[in-house]
């Protein structure tokens, strides 16, 4: 499991972020959240404890957690971003159907950076990589 909510808040007032009770909320969904949610979604799931949030408040504070190193976006095809708290080594499986993503662990790939770094000259500084198709429920044949 990565950071807790209270170390990223430590870390981003120590970049001089205020932390507000808004960004606590959204900080502390997109930790407790396994479904890599979109702004939207974060949106539909605070709002009715922050009514005043709008939607751009929430993309704001994305913005500044993906700067700040707390958050990573996710973006696949021209789906709307989707966002992710947990920093560690991890990769994600991808439904074509319905968007879902999950994370699974598999050794990383460090001998796939060294081979492109090795072939391209390239100084690698990172990789991704995502595995595709049906999730267990749009895979079931429906009746």
């Amino acid at each position: 499991m990565g950071a807790t909510v209270e170390q990223a808040l430590e870390q981003l007032k120590s970049t001089g972020v205020r932390m507000t009770p808004q960004r606590h909320a959204i900080l502390s969904f997109l930790m407790d959240s396994m479904i890599h949610p979109t702004a939207d979604e974060i949106y539909k799931a605070l709002s009715p404890a922050f009514p005043s949030m709008s939607v751009a408040t929430i993309y704001n504070n994305l913005r500044l957690f993906v700067e700040a190193g707390l958050v990573r976006e996710l973006t696949y095809g021209d789906d709307s971003s989707r966002f992710d708290a947990d920093l560690s080594d991890h990769y994600h499986a991808i439904c074509r159907q319905c968007g879902t993503i999950v994370d699974f662990d598999y050794p990383t790939l460090t001998d796939v950076e060294k081979t492109a770094s090795k072939e391209t000259g390239f100084k690698v500084e990172g990789h991704r990589m995502e595995i595709y198709g049906l999730c267990g429920d749009c895979a079931k044949p429906h009746s």
